[in-house]
């Protein structure tokens, strides 16, 4: 296994564990987090999957410290986002203070900034780093998609190694790579990864690597080597986004034992998850694969 992040396929956007009481679990975050160092996958902490922007900073920095205590070997990935450039810009200083590998760099949310807007944005944040960074195009999310104009002005700073594409469009994932061929371009869709292999893809950003590990490590490595994957994967995936992610991989992963809890921060709610039964019904299939 490889700590270079530039060199890692498959990262895991990994939920955050939390016991009844909303407390974290250290416990099972250090079981996750074996999991996905027995799979080969690189980790993302703290992204959307992980719920990062409803922890407080002392629980974003315990989290931190605890996954680089474990002395993993697999790299670590740290989600930065938000609208406060000064916070964003705090945190990373306190990131750049620990073995941390990359940084995934959301577009800016909720403002809705124009190219030259999120430009200097990003360039604030790649300028107060010494590590890879991964931006981050999530339209459905931030209100806004990443600007080609500002991806532009970006290219040449040592710093920008990659883009997550979560557009949701594969056609637009053709024009993106064909217009940038010179940046690593990753899936971050679980649903397109056969398709986003197809055109190019370096690897895939995963949400359903939570719950199947080995078996979505085994579909990148058949993705990028040009063999076909069939549709299990695409479909799996699909019931992990019945309610807002991360309810159904939380809603499973407790199912399974693999958690304590299924308990979520607010906004998100476990029981805006009608029923478990289609993930469920996915899992049995995958089962047959492990």
């Amino acid at each position: 296994m490889s700590l270079n992040p530039r060199t890692t396929t498959l990262w895991t956007a990994l939920i955050t564990p939390f016991a009844a009481d909303e407390s974290l679990d250290f416990v099972a975050l250090t079981a996750l987090l074996r999991e996905q160092e027995a799979a080969g996958a690189g980790v993302l902490l703290l992204g959307s999957t992980g719920e990062g922007s409803n922890l407080t900073l002392a629980e974003r920095k315990a989290i931190l410290q605890h996954a680089c205590g474990l002395n993993l070997t697999v790299p670590l990935m740290v989600g930065v986002g938000g609208l406060d450039l000064a916070s964003q810009l705090e945190w990373l200083a306190f990131c750049e203070t620990l073995p941390v590998h990359a940084y995934l760099l959301v577009t800016p949310i909720y403002a809705k900034p124009g190219a030259e807007g999120q430009r200097r944005w990003f360039s604030a944040l790649l300028n107060a780093v010494n590590k890879p960074c991964m931006l981050y195009n999530i339209p459905s999310r931030a209100g806004v998609p990443l600007s080609d104009v500002a991806l532009a002005g970006l290219l040449e700073h040592p710093n920008c190694w990659a883009v997550k594409e979560s557009g949701g469009n594969a056609a637009r994932f053709a024009e993106l790579k064909a217009a940038f061929p010179s940046i690593a371009w990753y899936s971050g869709d679980d649903v397109l990864f056969a398709e986003h292999a197809a055109l190019g893809a370096v690897g895939l950003v995963s949400v359903a690597s939570n719950v199947w590990p080995q078996q979505v490590a085994r579909w990148v490595q058949q993705g990028l080597a040009g063999e076909a994957i069939g549709d299990l994967l695409r479909t799996a995936a699909e019931t992990l986004f019945l309610a807002a992610n991360p309810i159904p991989a939380k809603a499973i992963l407790h199912h399974q034992g693999r958690i304590a809890s299924n308990e979520l921060r607010l906004p998100l709610c476990a029981a805006d998850l009608a029923s478990l039964e289609p993930v469920l019904a996915k899992d049995r299939e995958m089962a047959v694969l492990a």
